[in-house]
């Protein structure tokens, strides 16, 4: 199935304005439909959630919808979908309710590749409680997480392991099932930042062996919010701060106050958007997502070639993300010219890469880019031909 990138450039408000968007890893533009949700769904009658009047049943059905949703994205049980802020809020919610868990003398292990919102909440907590942080290092030359390092630094004091799905950073794609098998063997869990992967790639949370991860569907063409799935077993055994008369139940403990009815609507447009992607008759919607993810990544992938192989022929350009299994994600930098000026020379030819670190601080430190920034170049579901080319003569511009 190939994927029609025309058509869904068309479905997207935001395209027609003319910027070449390579800042997907940071939020993509959105499809109409999807903000045709939300407000269909907050200007619809809406209460708090009921089985009476229509409107307390439509605010119901959102949250059934959601959970639904966020289990055909994420390949989990949609009795552990909680929905956040954030992805950063969800992990510190997640951190302080497992650090409860915790006994001094404990370890923790995070990496060195991960965004800071898969490493500060599990410091902050282990630090707390008097658990230990050991550290799963990346390799600065291949950027990659090897397996090996994590088997030094996981022990029988171990109680978590966290770790990235895809670096937001370089693109890395580490090995999660192999982690998963270290982790668990160990009699600890693991927890996954999938935010980057699932922008790219059909999450599994229970192929993968985590026993929880996030995402957030703003990275997906969806709204800004964060989704958490995790075994429910799992969530039965947490016990999070909460109000006196709220409920106890899985998964609503662990979502505080009235929930925002029309961003769920939207998450569960969003998935339903991308499950359309690639038609076909595939009898559910999880195996439509599959579908349209494998015809989308075969676009990102022959993209994210065609950039990288027309990079190699300019001499100032040199491509960091060097991980031979990655998201069609590239951090770069032109010799003698900063960062923050090559974002700005791209954006005004109609080119927006941003540069930075992008909160994978522990990473960006050991590549030893410090003090200066890189620019990151992200591919999206949308991403033409076109876009490449512009960046691409954009860069040689600079390079100049």
């Amino acid at each position: 199935m190939t994927h029609d990138v025309a058509a869904l450039r068309a479905r997207i408000p935001a395209l027609e304005e003319g910027t070449a968007y390579f800042d997907g890893p940071g939020g993509t533009q959105t499809p109409r439909e999807i903000g045709d949700a939300i407000a269909e769904a907050l200007c619809a009658p809406l209460s708090n959630r009921g089985t009476g009047a229509a409107s307390q049943r439509n605010a119901e059905r959102h949250v059934e919808q959601f959970r639904t949703a966020g289990a055909d994205l994420l390949g989990s049980d949609p009795r552990g979908v909680v929905h956040g802020r954030s992805a950063t809020a969800l992990t510190y919610d997640l951190a302080r309710a497992l650090a409860a868990t915790w006994q001094p003398g404990d370890e923790v292990v995070v990496t060195s590749l991960d965004h800071d919102s898969n490493v500060r909440p599990w410091v902050q907590a282990a630090e707390r409680v008097g658990a230990v942080i050991r550290w799963w290092e990346l390799d600065p030359a291949t950027g990659e997480l090897p397996l090996a390092a994590l088997r030094e630094v996981v022990g029988e004091r171990t109680r978590l392991v966290a770790m990235t799905g895809a670096s937001n950073l370089l693109g890395t794609i580490p090995d999660v099932v192999g982690a998963a098998e270290i982790t668990h063997d160990a009699g600890a869990l693991l927890h996954v930042d999938a935010v980057h992967l699932a922008a790219h790639r059909l999450v599994d949370r229970e192929a993968l062996g985590a026993d929880s991860l996030v995402c957030s569907p703003y990275k997906f063409l969806g709204p800004h919010c964060g989704v958490l799935a995790a075994d429910p077993a799992l969530l039965d055994e947490l016990h999070p701060d909460k109000m006196l008369p709220s409920t106890d139940e899985v998964p609503e403990r662990f979502e505080l106050g009235t929930l925002p009815y029309e961003l769920l609507a939207g998450v569960t447009a969003t998935v339903d958007l991308i499950a359309g992607l690639a038609p076909g008759d595939a009898p559910t919607r999880r195996a439509r997502l599959r579908a349209s993810w494998e015809a989308v990544h075969e676009h990102e992938h022959r993209l994210h070639r065609l950039l990288e192989d027309s990079l190699v022929e300019l001499p100032r350009v040199r491509v960091l993300s060097r991980a031979p299994e990655r998201t069609p994600t590239s951090y770069l930098v032109v010799d003698g010219v900063p960062g923050d000026e090559v974002s700005r020379g791209l954006l005004e030819r109609g080119v927006l890469a941003p540069a930075g670190h992008f909160y994978a601080y522990e990473a960006w430190r050991r590549l030893g880019l410090e003090p200066d920034v890189g620019v990151r170049v992200g591919l999206a579901p949308y991403t033409s031909d076109e876009d490449v080319h512009r960046l691409v003569e954009a860069l040689g511009a600079l390079g100049r």
